[in-house]
């Protein structure tokens, strides 16, 4: 069985946008404990149908890589940017 280390540095090497995203996440779902706790599960199963089992950072890392894939095929996003409404904190005041 491969460790940790190996797995993640077969993910790390492939080249693409998203790909240390992807290896951060992998890493963090081999080291949490859907995977490593009795029963055992394989990363795909913690992921798909045992989400609460995950750590946070695994959640956030799930996120930030969907995010990511999902910016690689929205067109709009990469040219427009973000949605003025999302950056806004502070609605415009008028100088009356």
């Amino acid at each position: 069985m491969e460790t940790v280390e190996e797995i993640v540095s077969k993910t790390s090497r492939r080249g693409g946008p998203c790909q240390q995203i992807k290896a951060d996440l992998t890493a963090c779902i081999l080291r949490s404990d859907c995977v490593l706790k009795p029963p055992y599960r394989t990363p795909k199963e913690c992921l798909q149908s045992r989400l609460h089992e995950l750590p946070a950072e695994c959640s956030h890392l799930r996120y930030a890589f969907f995010d990511c894939k999902r910016g690689l095929l929205d067109m709009r996003k990469r040219f427009r940017g973000l949605d003025p409404s999302q950056t806004a904190a502070n609605p415009p005041t008028s100088n009356t």
